[in-house]
């Protein structure tokens, strides 16, 4: 449980323009739609921002990332990964451009200023390879399901979100 300075980000990720890879920044998007939520606790769409998001990273005591995440269930699997889940260090980069979420945390681990805690809301993803705006069916019928995830590990951090009328 946290008190009430400690800051809490939920943090969206992923490419909104290829259908299910921009799951997390559309249930960032919900969140903020449907909840008030304490004023430790900030929403942030972080797209592709890739190493960029290590400000982000930062300034967060506790960490909740939304995201696609390829595992090995059906589409719409969903996936909580705690920090210790996450692949650890850098990877080969083929290009320039080939920077990521996993990065940005190890990076931050390695200059010794990452968040006390860190959780991954994750879901298999039907398709992310085709060009759309649109999740596939099966990721939009388990947006709520996500949502309620957050909100769960919320609570657990002892921040309580608020329905909007």
């Amino acid at each position: 449980m946290t008190n009430k300075s400690e800051r809490i980000v939920i943090l969206g990720v992923g490419n909104v323009l290829l259908t299910d890879e921009g799951v997390g920044v559309k249930v960032v998007k919900e969140l903020e739609r449907r909840y008030d939520f304490p004023s430790n606790v900030k929403l942030v769409d972080g797209g592709t921002q890739g190493l960029w998001l290590m400000s982000t990273i930062q300034q967060a005591d506790h960490l909740i990332v939304v995201d696609a995440v390829l595992g090995k269930g059906e589409p719409g699997t969903i996936y909580r990964l705690e920090r210790d889940d996450l692949p650890k260090g850098l990877r080969m980069k083929t290009s320039a451009h080939d920077s990521d979420l996993l990065e940005a945390l190890a990076l931050c681990a390695l200059i010794d200023s990452e968040p006390s805690s860190c959780v991954v809301i994750g879901i298999q993803p039907a398709n992310i390879t085709d060009f759309g705006t649109e999740l596939t069916d099966v990721i939009a019928g388990k947006v709520d399901d996500l949502i309620a995830r957050v909100i769960g590990e919320l609570k657990a951090l002892g921040a309580e979100a608020q329905k909007k009328n």
